[in-house]
């Protein structure tokens, strides 16, 4: 299931038909679902009437055709609950949650939290396990207890540390479906690992991402493993000088002339200049503008 990006017109608006036109096209190569106003999708940047209008959005394109899930990233609980209950009056069918960010928690603070919104969770919960960007971590020993809640359906494990992932698989995947957050990098061991899916962003620049799983599950690991090749040296030139994963995402959709990207709302700002060639560069050497937007 992509992590979708979330389409901006010049002036910073929401850009609903190239937002509707990134997800027919990836549900038309192969998704599963959709992942909508989680990091990728730079929900931060979004008021609660945006993020209702994603929801809205890709129901509509998920229907009959994929799982629609939607992030309800914020600190509060309160908020989170708001979101939750919003992305089920759009018609949702689950909620990614991940912990409260910038404020550190105890571990039992985090199971408190989650505990609170479980109680009032009008829809299945993902979690939603990236440190890296929320400094809370969803520990292996965490998602143990979390998962025993009711409405705990499933967690996104996004530490991009196979220790960590493989640990937290062990531990809860009898009873919750898990999820590999960087496939480019991890999913063809967290598939033979027993993972029940990939989430990532790669798809929205590279549709064979996708690939990553589907070969694995098909047996066919060798192509897979030349997949997975790929993914890594993206993730790398993607990251490397000074870049960073969302506006280099956006800036390669962009240049492909693909749907779904757009604008970057402040703080971020789009690559420029050395920067954005050797970005440019690095891709066509990767992957084929065929693939691309395939």
């Amino acid at each position: 299931m992509p992590a979708v990006t979330t389409a901006f017109r010049a002036d910073y608006a929401l850009d609903d038909e190239s937002y509707t036109a990134n997800m027919d096209r990836l549900l038309d190569a192969g998704a599963t679902g959709i992942v909508a106003a989680g990091c990728t999708g730079e929900f931060w940047a979004l008021s609660f009437k945006e993020r209702l209008r994603l929801a809205e959005l890709t129901v509509a394109s998920c229907q009959g055709r994929g799982t629609a899930i939607i992030g309800t990233g914020a600190i509060s609980q309160a908020e989170v609950i708001e979101q939750i209950d919003a992305a089920r009056g759009a018609g949702a069918d689950g909620a990614l949650v991940l912990p409260p960010y910038f404020v550190h928690l105890t571990k039992s603070e985090m199971i408190a939290h989650f505990e609170a919104i479980n109680d009032k969770a009008t829809l299945p919960v993902v979690l939603y396990n990236i440190p890296g960007n929320a400094g809370n971590a969803i520990t292996p020993e965490i998602a143990d207890i979390l998962v025993d809640l009711d409405n705990v359906v499933a967690i996104k494990e996004s530490s991009g540390d196979w220790g960590n992932f493989h640990r937290t698989l062990a531990a809860v995947k009898d009873r919750v479906r898990v999820f590999c957050g960087p496939s480019s990098t991890l999913g063809v061991a967290a598939s033979l690992a027993g993972a029940d899916g990939h989430i990532d962003c790669f798809p929205n620049v590279w549709t064979d991402c996708m690939q990553i799983w589907h070969a694995t599950a098909a047996g066919r690991v060798d192509e897979a493993w030349e997949l997975q090749k790929t993914g890594i040296a993206m993730t790398d030139l993607y990251t490397a000088n000074g870049r960073t994963l969302y506006p280099a995402t956006k800036a390669v959709m962009n240049a492909a002339g693909l749907p779904g990207a757009g604008s970057l709302r402040p703080p971020l700002r789009p690559l420029t200049g050395s920067s954005l060639d050797e970005l440019l560069a690095g891709m066509e050497q990767l992957v084929s503008p065929k693939q691309r937007v395939a």
